[in-house]
């Protein structure tokens, strides 16, 4: 992936200052989806990063994580599995506790959705302080699968979120802004 395309992607990422709450400078990166080119771009960043991994499974983070991972499914003919608020998923699931940066939440993931011998990637838009992601990553590890990659389509390095993950997991994304 060439640097002058995934700088095309990060100018169309609006910034919304003190957003959900005061001091947070959220990075929208809706304004990057509804732009096509910006669109194609991630879409073949993230296949170029997966695509001899032998990924089964890809799990989205609700609910901008549903974009990004189920386009890379898609291009992997992997599986997609929703990683979702509680109550939204119809059969019996696990989930998981976990501290934001602006408060506390809870994931589900179907019990059934990840098995020992699936190669998983788990994908969500943005690394901020890691939090959801790790609860993430600890529901999908405690379901057994041979391998777990995390993946983010851009990082907020000011927050250092990377630091919250065991130094054996890949950790990737596509592009980061040095702010928080």
């Amino acid at each position: 992936m060439k640097q002058e395309q995934l700088d095309k992607v990060k100018s169309v990422v609006r910034n919304i200052p003190d957003f959900p709450v005061p001091g947070i400078q959220f990075k929208d990166l809706t304004t990057a989806f509804k732009d096509p080119e910006a669109l194609q771009i991630m879409r073949q960043g993230l296949h170029d990063l997966y695509k001899d991994k032998g990924i089964t499974k890809v799990v989205g983070i609700e609910a901008r994580g549903f974009i990004g991972g189920a386009m890379l499914a898609v291009d992997l003919n992997a599986g997609f599995v929703p990683l979702r608020k509680p109550g939204k998923l119809p059969a019996e699931t696990i989930q998981k506790e976990y501290a934001k940066e602006y408060g506390t939440d809870v994931i589900e993931i179907h019990k059934d959705a990840i098995s020992s011998d699936d190669i998983v990637v788990i994908h969500d838009d943005l690394l901020a302080t890691g939090g959801t992601m790790m609860a993430a990553y600890e529901l999908v590890k405690s379901m057994n699968p041979k391998k777990v990659y995390i993946n983010f389509i851009c990082e907020l390095l000011g927050l250092n979120g990377r630091a919250l993950f065991p130094a054996d997991v890949e950790v990737t994304s596509l592009f980061d802004f040095p702010d928080k």
